[in-house]
């Protein structure tokens, strides 16, 4: 465990302020990502108004990007544009989350929005119905960035009593996730579930399913929302493929998919047309499935070689695995477990459509 203090959220003191009346004004929390794919935010004053906020009603606001390298010092405004808008489980009713893309101020997406193209492709491709199911896989840490819980200066034994586990030697900081997907659901997020994963102090929620652009609203959405929940707990959250070199697990964020075509009966000729089309594109698959995935896709330890692009039923150790529940029924959909748990949501949904169903 770290040694040095971790500050946590006084929540009795706190409360007593968060009953306080506002007098007709609301608060704001304006929510982006930066240039290493971490969330940041700030927050601001609005009025309340009958009905509440949909995106196109709130302001656009600008933050400073040459602190989060996304702008150079001498022309430094980065504009925010809201895209979503969701209930805030952190200070209640009437207060908003505000989803937001990052712009120029000469009109042209930042260079570290990836959202602006992924809706393009997502509105092009919408007659297909397209419907994601994330499964984010992450590590509490303390704060000199070992695994919460594991012994100092020394491991845990071996995995296997981890997953799904239930017990004070087996899981840690149960409250976080329970307090996650409390938060989650207040805000209206499609989260789907949670466990405990193979490696101790790794844990993992599942979002979706969700249609179109709304997958990598909702993921982006649920991250910060873990981010600042674990900040009340004092723990630090990882998103790394590979958190501990040697004989554990890595994290991943497998990516379910499926369109209406492959959803009813004759869905299976549908699926493998599409796996058919994936396999040319595996490199540049890989190339937006997150950063150190070579770490984690090795081809042990449930993952397929990044070298190689496989499928199977059942199969947690291909680079595709076709649920055995889709193969006896004949329709459903498909698992692509390649990306890493720090990849963009935006990022992997566009490119499974595009290697899919064609570039625009």
């Amino acid at each position: 465990m770290s040694n040095r203090y971790a500050f946590t959220s006084k929540t009795e003191t706190l409360n007593k302020y968060l009953k306080l009346d506002q007098k007709g004004q609301i608060m704001a929390e304006y929510v982006w990502i930066d240039s290493t794919g971490e969330t940041r935010s700030k927050s601001r004053t609005l009025k309340e108004v009958e009905g509440g906020y949909k995106p196109e009603d709130l302001p656009v606001w600008n933050f400073d990007g040459s602190s989060t390298n996304q702008a150079p010092g001498e022309n430094s405004d980065v504009y925010l544009r809201p895209c979503a808008v969701y209930p805030d489980p952190f200070r209640g009713s009437p207060n908003i989350i505000v989803l937001a893309e990052c712009w120029n101020p000469d009109g042209t997406p930042n260079k570290f929005n990836f959202r602006h193209e992924c809706a393009k492709v997502m509105e092009a491709y919408a007659d297909h119905e397209p419907w994601f199911g994330l499964e984010q896989e992450y590590t509490f840490l303390d704060l000199d960035d070992r695994p919460f819980g594991w012994p100092v200066g020394g491991f845990p034994a071996p995995q296997g009593p981890y997953y799904c586990g239930v017990g004070a030697s087996k899981v840690v900081m149960r409250d976080i996730v329970e307090a996650h997907y409390k938060a989650c659901l207040y805000a209206g997020i499609l989260i789907s579930g949670t466990n405990a994963e193979v490696m101790p102090a790794q844990w993992e929620f599942q979002v979706g399913p969700c249609e179109g652009i709304s997958m990598g609203d909702q993921l982006w959405i649920s991250r910060f929302f873990l981010s600042r929940v674990a900040e009340d707990f004092g723990v630090k959250v990882s998103v790394h493929p590979k958190p501990m070199k040697g004989a554990w697990n890595g994290a991943g964020m497998h990516t379910n998919f499926s369109t209406k075509e492959m959803r009813v009966e004759g869905g299976m000729a549908h699926i493998e047309a599409a796996l058919k089309n994936l396999e040319p594109h595996h490199e540049e698959c890989i190339k937006e499935y997150g950063e150190d995935n070579e770490q984690r896709l090795t081809g042990g330890y449930e993952t397929g070689s990044i070298d190689q692009f496989t499928y199977g039923v059942a199969n947690r150790g291909c680079s595709i695995r076709i649920p055995r529940e889709t193969a006896a029924k004949g329709y459903g959909y498909f698992e692509d477990r390649r990306p890493a748990s720090n990849a963009d949501p935006y990022r992997v949904t566009k490119i499974l459509m595009t290697s899919i169903f064609g570039k625009l």
